[in-house]
């Protein structure tokens, strides 16, 4: 039969077919259609062509299955859209979905089941077949053909580009045939490898694959969403059906398929279509015998024939096409791990990662031997070996790894690794006389032994502890990674190592490629000693890297000494009053109590407020109120339903009272959270992770000290608990104003914000006399509020759909403002255009310091991820140009503090916030330090406004 092979689109659409449900089920009904199987509209299609692996990459013999015992290799074949749909409804759109928004649950659920498949089928092949959204041969026939179904969800889209994505990361053939439909090459790519003498599964929503069981195939058909998957082989078919696979297709002729729109024979259900089968042998004999037919069904039968024969036409599946790929080329490989590591990162699939690995195995590491490891193994305790052993190093670049006891405050360090090029050496902290502890503390503070040490920043601590001071740092693989690659989701040492040098850290007895390395003496310090050398190979693998994406200053010049700066910090912690966060969970806890007893008033009952499933009963059944967005389980509760809800019910006591109740248990949970982090000394050490945050902001974990509500009256009395230490006058602190509409006037050189800047003026207040042209003096809160809103928005790529929504206003009111903003300030309108097709032709984002966020789905032929790269895009120069003043800043603080000999430290850095405790009779020189420093962060053609406040507590430093 001749094919319509298409060329590989430049356009792939989003791809969207029915989980097929073909038979309408009468009294006799064998099976029930569930929400899943709804029929669905097609919205798009995969792309065309297909994706083959690499065989000159991946060689056949790479493949992992194993024949079975008859020697049969075993090919898996799925029907893409029909188990992406499946997946799609088995999980909540609500509950999967990334940072960045997209819905990633057909992704989820797909990716899920085919690891199953693979663990627990073992195929030696592996293919997946979508469809098109072009026409076929059976729309040319019959225009209703698939007509009438419901629209495809929205959250469904852009998750079909994103399966076959993960089909090409985990090399995997993905196959479209122009005019065909999956099933099609399902059934060809089953009729093929049964001629081979393989064994067939096909994996498949729609009940026309029936039609392919024979004694070499099995159709895993989907019983409850994709994870339980029962086979069907003949007589399982037949016992369902009651009829043999090969007449399946008659019989679905006869009975008709609603979700292809082919409609039966009226008053024929499929126990009367199978007698009649089983009676004629078959569709053929039922029409050589039509007369013989009786009664209102055989009249029935008569009138609807050519519907019949049209049925029979539309449901066979082609079994000989010619594909674009052969079986070969199905063989089974392993994935690329480096393309999964990146786009499981992106699609936030942790779990996910950890089963699809565990089912194959760590690989073969190529370039990671024993031979790779230093000559020289040995454990040193005395001072005179020590001292000879480092001067033999001869001041090479060293990893250095740390051995720990211990947990959280208790954890300390009781062993250092150390690995050059051609030595090792482990030093247990705890046997070195006071000779030899001088000797490892001279070397480890000396600023010209170049030290590798992934997590510098715990390492500092660690060895603080124990008064040492560790200095000379060049590298630190977890940050170099990061720059590198900011997106991704971890940079721990196992997961570099595994990544970049096919170098497992992870036991693993028995493993090939496990790296066995003994020390003299001291056989438990081995992994410290690994992971030390796996640090130095990184820090040579990234090197490169580093100068080739510009990262190589930020790396030297910002974040390694900011490590420093930030361990300092950590280990200063801030003081707190227990006794107000006492008196704050008491509070908390009386308003909890009466939020709820009002709430319960006004319902005549209790009920468990955090119940999403009895708030629904309470809010949309018995007190009637306007539905919310619907979701799986029924209306949304969340917080911005309920604030939405309010809004439209006039302030509906319930949801007052319901409110009330959750945003104090926040602040209670808050408190609590901050009660249980208060150490011995009095004062909470929170953690700065650096690498977290793809813009290059700082974030603050165990506790978050970020998330402390600043405008509320509540989260003002939460900063009243943090409060000078003792042996200190005051707190300072000090912000930035405005600094992020700063660097937007300087990177699009709009003259009148410039100079607005310039002139000390109310930027919001002098942007909304432009673009409601009053005076500034008229200007009204209203219109500052909006303006306000409108300009930082901006810098985050909100739309007029975000706009209106924010301001609650119409969203031709915000398409107005944006407008008359732009058409004011063209300026930054050409400089917002500007950075997105920059970015697109670069592929990356740069911040004022050169920091590089990569952005490859701005090329995405998916509309939703390119809009949300685009989003990225407009955010991540000036928030990543923020995030490096405040860095830069506190360098600066930090250096000048220690230049004058101040005992006032840096404790806190809180978004664009500092906060100093400040040691008696310094308040006049570390407020004039940190003004300059901060002012001179960075060369803007605006200046850069800092705000400075005094106080005993954290509030009343405020300003």
């Amino acid at each position: 039969m001749p094919t319509r092979l298409t060329s590989v689109s430049e356009t792939a659409k989003l791809a969207s077919a029915p989980v097929s449900d073909p038979l309408p089920e009468p009294a006799d009904s064998l099976e029930e259609t569930t929400e899943a199987e709804s029929r669905t509209e097609p919205a798009g299609a995969a792309p065309a062509g297909s994706h083959a692996v690499d065989t000159a990459l991946a060689p056949a013999e790479a493949a992992l299955g194993k024949p079975n015992a008859s020697g049969h290799s075993r090919l898996l074949v799925i029907d893409g859209h029909s188990m992406a749909f499946r997946a799609f409804y088995a999980l909540p759109a609500e509950n999967f979905s990334t940072d960045t928004g997209q819905h990633t649950n057909a992704v989820y659920g797909f990716t899920s089941m085919l690891i199953n498949l693979i663990k627990n089928e073992e195929p030696t092949h592996i293919a997946v077949a979508f469809d098109l959204d072009t026409p076929t041969f059976r729309t040319e026939e019959y225009s209703e053909y698939k007509g009438g179904r419901n629209k495809t969800p929205e959250e469904f889209h852009g998750q079909v580009d994103l399966i076959i994505k993960v089909m090409e990361a985990m090399n995997i053939p993905t196959i479209t045939l122009d005019g065909y439909e999956a099933d099609d090459i399902l059934a060809t790519l089953a009729e093929q490898a049964a001629g081979r003498n393989w064994d067939v599964m096909v994996v498949s929503g729609d009940r026309d694959a029936f039609q392919l069981v024979n004694d070499r195939v099995t159709v895993f058909y989907p019983k409850k969403g994709v994870s339980d998957l029962p086979r069907m082989d003949a007589a399982a078919v037949e016992e369902k059906y009651l009829v043999p696979p090969d007449k399946y297709s008659d019989l679905a002729a006869l009975v008709g398929e609603s979700a292809d729109n082919l409609p039966g024979v009226p008053g024929v259900g499929p126990k009367t279509a199978a007698k009649w089968i089983k009676a004629y042998g078959g569709l053929e004999g039922i029409l050589e015998h039509l007369d013989d037919i009786k009664g209102k069904v055989g009249d029935s039968l008569r009138a609807n024939i050519e519907g019949v024969k049209r049925n029979r036409r539309l449901n066979r599946l082609l079994r000989d096409l010619e594909l674009p790929v052969d079986l070969d080329a199905m063989a089974a490989r392993r994935p690329d791990r480096e393309a999964i590591e990146e786009l499981f990162d992106a699609l936030q699939f942790n779990a996910l990662r950890k089963r699809l690995f565990d089912v194959y195995g760590e690989e073969e590491a190529p370039g990671a031997h024993p031979e790779m490891l230093p000559s020289v193994h040995t454990t040193i305790t005395a001072a005179d070996a020590l001292e000879a052993w480092f001067k033999a190093t001869n001041q090479k670049p060293a990893g250095l790894r740390l051995v720990t006891e211990g947990a959280g405050e208790a954890r300390e360090a009781t062993g250092v690794a150390v690995v050059t090029d051609d030595s090792a050496a482990f030093i247990p902290l705890t046997e070195l006389d006071a000779g030899a502890e001088k000797v490892l503390a001279d070397w480890l503070a000396d600023t010209n032994a170049p030290k590798v040490v992934h997590d510098f920043k715990d390492s500092y601590k660690l060895l603080s502890r124990r008064g040492l001071h560790l200095d000379g740092e060049v590298d630190d693989p977890a940050i170099s990674g990061y720059l590198i690659q900011p997106d991704r989701r971890s940079y721990d040492l196992p997961d570099l190592s595994l990544q970049h040098l096919k170098l497992s850290l992870e036991p693993a007895a028995g493993s090939g490629n496990q790296l066995e390395l003994t020390l003299e003496g001291e056989d438990t310090a081995a992994p410290a000693v690994m992971e030390a050398f796996a640090a130095l190979k990184l820090s040579e693998h990234f090197s490169g890297q580093l100068v080739e994406r510009g990262a190589n200053q930020l790396l030297g010049g910002l974040e390694l000494p900011l490590a420093e700066v930030l361990a300092e910090m950590e280990l200063a912690g801030i003081a707190v009053s227990t006794e107000k966060l006492d008196q704050l969970l008491d509070e908390f806890g009386r308003t909890i109590d009466q939020a709820k007893t009002e709430a319960f008033e006004v319902i005549g009952k209790e009920i468990n407020l955090g119940s999403p499933k009895q708030l629904q009963v309470v809010l949309f059944e018995e007190l009637g109120l306007p539905k919310t967005k619907k979701i799986k389980t029924g209306y949304s509760t969340d917080a911005d339903a309920l604030s939405d809800l309010i809004v439209k019910t006039n302030g509906h006591p319930f949801l007052a009272h319901l409110l009330a109740y959750r945003d104090a248990s926040k602040l209670r949970q808050t408190v609590e959270g901050l009660r249980k982090s208060v150490s011995d000394d009095g004062r909470i050490h929170t953690t700065y992770a650096q690498t977290v945050a793809a813009t290059g902001r700082l974030s603050s974990i165990n506790p978050n000290l970020q998330n402390i509500p600043i405008r509320s009256e509540e989260g003002r009395r939460i900063r009243e608990v943090f409060v000078v230490g003792e042996g200190y006058e005051t707190l300072l602190t000090a912000d930035y104003s405005q600094v992020e509409m700063r660097i937007m006037a300087h990177l699009s050189g709009d003259e009148s914000l410039i100079q607005a800047f310039r002139g000390g003026e109310d930027l919001h207040r002098f942007v909304g006399s432009h673009i409601f042209g009053v005076p500034p003096e008229e200007v009204t809160s209203a219109m500052r509020s909006k303006v306000k809103a409108m300009s930082y928005g901006l810098v985050y790529g909100l739309s007029s759909f975000g706009l209106s929504k924010q301001l609650s206003i119409p969203v031709d009111e915000a398409r107005t403002l944006m407008r008359d903003y732009f058409t004011r300030f063209g300026a930054v309108r050409d400089y917002l255009r500007g950075v997105v097709e920059q970015a697109r032709k670069d592929g990356y984002t740069s911040t004022i310091e050169g920091r590089r966020r990569y952005l490859p789905d701005l090329a995405s032929t998916n509309r939703q991820l390119r809009e949300m790269s685009e989003r990225a895009a407009l955010n991540a120069p000036i928030q990543g140009s923020a995030a490096d003043i405040i860095k830069k800043a506190m360098l600066g603080v930090d250096a000048e503090l220690k230049k004058q000999g101040l005992k006032t430290r840096m404790l806190l850095q809180v978004h664009d916030e500092l906060v100093l405790e400040v040691a008696p009779g310094e308040r006049e020189a570390a407020e004039k330090l940190v003004r300059e420093q901060m002012a001179g962060a960075a060369d803007l053609s605006v200046p850069l406004d800092v705000s400075v406040g005094w106080g005993a507590s954290w509030h009343e430093a405020g300003h």
